[in-house]
């Protein structure tokens, strides 16, 4: 089994910057589509950005393309969100979840990714 640890979160202003990191166990990290859900309170956990296992494909929701970028260093077993000029909707729990790359290529639900961290909550101020 996987086990993801969600780190970085924090409190930031509109238009400012957050890098989360999520650390992976398991000597499979490697063959895991990687990626980052998030969820605000009251609303549904929705899709923010995934990576393929080589590290060589990336996609996005609409939401956040040209503002955030996810990369992952498979050496070290970790995912990361870089997040910048963040609004007052990104406000959310961020959420580090994987998948067995071979099933639901460049998947966006959540249902899809097997293994979750516990979250890292970010707020942005106005």
């Amino acid at each position: 089994q996987v086990q993801l640890v969600e780190s970085g979160g924090g409190l930031v202003q509109a238009g400012g910057s957050l890098r989360l990191s999520c650390a992976a166990t398991g000597r499979t990290f490697s063959s895991y589509t990687m990626g980052w859900f998030r969820q605000a309170p009251g609303k549904e956990r929705e899709f923010v950005a995934a990576i393929s296992s080589s590290g060589g494909h990336a996609w996005y929701a609409d939401s956040v393309k040209g503002r955030f970028t996810i990369s992952r260093d498979n050496a070290k077993n970790t995912v990361y969100l870089q997040m910048n000029s963040l609004k007052s909707e990104d406000t959310a729990v961020y959420y580090c979840a994987g998948k067995f790359a071979t099933y639901y290529p460049r998947s966006t639900d959540a249902k899809h990714y097997d293994y979750w961290g516990q979250g890292t909550q970010v707020t942005v101020s106005s």
